[in-house]
């Protein structure tokens, strides 16, 4: 073109805001009939409810011009398909339809804690099976292993660790602790053996007499004392229906008490054949041989006859 000759068209129809200016008007520009003034531009409107913002499920959307997330081509260049925001129903862009929580509307359903949560749990139930299970089958195998290495079951509550008294132990503890007649002591002068009085029990009924004298003695010498302790020392006399009594003496030591040597046959007086029983002391033996004395001291009632001696372990 040169100046003067501007071709077959004017400025005023190249502008399209020419019929804004009053030259413009004047040489015929018209307002555009829609859009923002650009020549030939689209507006498509629709009815309420026509348009649509996303195909069924399973189905790709259709292409549709001016439809949302379509409204820009070529940077600066204008969008021959756009829609203005005011031309949809309520002047507004559409939004994207609302999705339930529960996946409905066509959307994508959202994740399933519920059966995530039920997995869950039936793996650890089942781990928790798994070792219980093993745990049964070591304590059988190892019950099991015992019973062939032993050659038998497990102890019963009345078995016993302790060991079984011996034959020997028993021996001990039943040692029979010796005894004496009358005829076995060793008598002082003046004192002598008789078996007229019938009742005494010892062998062939022999008792000892004439033990009624103050410096009378009767000495028994005890051989096999197994262990030192306490022992009871037994004594069987007779009296003629009265008390008496003597003094002890053990390894030369005398007791600090009087034999009692009372009529507990309850014997009348003077019969010595019914007055035949016995009385006892305790006394501290050492191991081995020991010596055991009655003696008629001043101060004692010997009237008493001698028949047998013995001992037991203790004191009672």
């Amino acid at each position: 073109m040169t100046p003067g000759n501007n071709g077959a068209s004017t400025p005023e129809d190249d502008d399209p805001f020419g019929y804004l200016y009053a030259d413009g008007q004047a040489n015929g520009a018209q307002p555009p009939s829609g859009g923002y003034g650009y020549p030939n531009s689209v507006n498509r409107v629709r009815p309420v409810g026509t348009r649509q913002y996303g195909a069924p499920q399973g189905q790709a959307a259709p292409q549709q011009q001016g439809t949302y997330g379509q409204q820009q081509g070529a940077y600066g260049r204008p969008n021959a398909h756009y829609a203005a925001p005011e031309t949809f129903p309520g002047g507004g862009a559409p939004t994207a339809p609302q999705q339930s929580a529960h996946g409905g509307g066509g959307g994508r359903r959202g994740p399933n804690t519920k059966g995530l949560l039920i997995g869950a749990v039936a793996v650890v139930a089942a781990v928790v099976i798994g070792i219980a299970v093993a745990m049964t089958s070591s304590d059988s195998e190892d019950d099991k292993g015992g019973n062939e290495a032993g050659g038998g079951t497990a102890p019963t509550q009345s078995d016993t660790t302790d060991p079984s008294p011996s034959a020997s132990d028993g021996a001990e503890e039943e040692v029979e602790l010796p005894a004496t007649d009358a005829k076995a002591l060793r008598l002082s002068p003046g004192v002598t053996t008789a078996s007229e009085a019938e009742g005494a029990k010892a062998d062939g009924g022999v008792y000892v007499q004439g033990f009624n004298q103050v410096g009378a003695q009767a000495t028994w010498t005890v051989d096999s004392i197994p262990e030192d302790g306490k022992y009871t020392l037994y004594v069987g006399y007779g009296v003629p229906g009265k008390d008496a009594n003597a003094t002890l003496a053990v390894n030369g030591k005398p007791q600090t008490r009087a034999l009692n040597m009372a009529n507990f046959a309850k014997a009348a007086e003077g019969d010595l054949s019914a007055g035949w029983t016995q009385t006892w002391a305790n006394v501290q033996l050492t191991k081995g041989t020991n010596t055991i004395k009655l003696s008629c001291e001043q101060g004692n009632q010997c009237d008493v006859n001698l028949d047998q001696l013995w001992l037991e372990a203790g004191w009672k």
